[in-house]
């Protein structure tokens, strides 16, 4: 990571300035390069090398009145924008997170949380086209995290005013609406040993709620979501489970979902480990993913393999939806 410059207010608060002063912070530049290569059995593989590249910025600072805040933006393939954040702490209150475009906030960065060494199983390069829950994630979302909570206990509460709406770039504009989902909302609790008393052991879980239009052709209800999951860590193994269930309150019904995987940390440096996740869709086919994969780090480079299995990708029963392969990855962080 490159230390850019020190900044001001202007830069990293914009309108917070507004409330007090901020003293200097730090910007900081990080990056990496994802550099692929791809096989698949029975299909037709095309050119199988791939690269990604990435970059971020992230500011800090302190207001005058013992306020925090930090700015993330995150730009990815070809300079292309991904996602803002700006994270205000409050003192006697917690965090509040104002995110746009990013996934990882409310339910949906529970979509699998059970432990890998790289990706998860559906992840590493072979989608199998398995509907997770989103919850509130793709609209411009406010999120909660307080810090009045037990030790041991994060709770985060999100809020999106229209959950399918995309966000606006700049200040002072309203994002898109597609006119299918409104407002909704997600709570999400992670319980430590610091709380249970059982080393090693992590429980987490979610719900959401979001209204949606209900036209009998296809949307026949809300969207309403839940995950339960456990990861429990012992020597150098590490355990998870995790269940979703996603109603969808369309015509498509629901998806139950189940994810498990163990993963073993050789040494420092060498980690392997097995992933499953398996979707149950509501009148129709069970899609499925495993993969065996490998990760090995020498200082800022990692190197990468996984062996997926697909079966009824998207549902589907198709012989083209049964689907092997291996991926081999370097990855470059600076």
């Amino acid at each position: 990571m490159n230390k850019l410059t020190k900044v001001g207010a202007s830069a990293l608060c914009g309108s917070l300035a507004a409330f007090s002063a901020a003293n200097a912070g730090e910007l900081a530049v990080s990056g990496g390069a994802d550099m692929t290569w791809m096989s698949k059995s029975d299909a037709v593989t095309g050119n199988p090398l791939g690269i990604g590249s990435n970059y971020g910025l992230a500011g800090s600072g302190e207001l005058d009145n013992g306020w925090s805040v930090a700015l993330s933006i995150a730009m990815t393939n070809l300079n292309a924008y991904s996602n803002t954040s700006v994270t205000v702490g409050v003192p006697g209150i917690g965090s509040i997170l104002v995110n746009q475009g990013g996934s990882g906030t409310g339910i949906m960065r529970m979509d699998d949380l059970t432990p890998t060494v790289w990706e998860e199983a559906d992840g590493a390069g072979i989608a199998a086209g398995i509907t997770k829950v989103k919850g509130t994630s793709a609209g411009a979302t406010i999120e909660l995290t307080p810090d009045m909570t037990p030790d041991g206990l994060v709770a985060r509460f999100a809020y999106s005013a229209d959950s399918d709406g995309s966000s606006s770039t700049s200040d002072k504009g309203t994002g898109g609406d597609s006119g299918v989902l409104g407002s909704g909302w997600d709570l999400t609790l992670t319980a430590t040993s610091e709380l249970h008393g059982v080393d090693g052991l992590t429980i987490y879980g979610g719900i959401s709620e979001v209204d949606q239009y209900q036209n009998a052709a296809a949307n026949t209800g809300d969207s309403a979501e839940r995950v339960l999951g456990v990861t429990y860590a012992m020597g150098g193994f590490t355990v998870g489970y995790q269940d979703n269930e996603d109603d969808t309150g369309t015509t498509a019904g629901t998806y139950d979902n189940t994810m498990y995987s163990v993963t073993f940390n050789v040494n420092d440096d060498l980690s392997i480990g097995y992933a499953h996740v398996e979707s149950d869709k509501e009148g129709g086919n069970t899609a499925e993913a495993d993969s065996l994969q490998a990760a090995y780090t020498m200082g800022g480079a990692t190197v990468r393999i996984a062996e997926v299995d697909v079966t009824n990708s998207a549902y589907s029963t198709a012989a083209a939806s049964q689907t092997e392969g291996t991926i081999i990855s370097l990855g470059l962080a600076f």
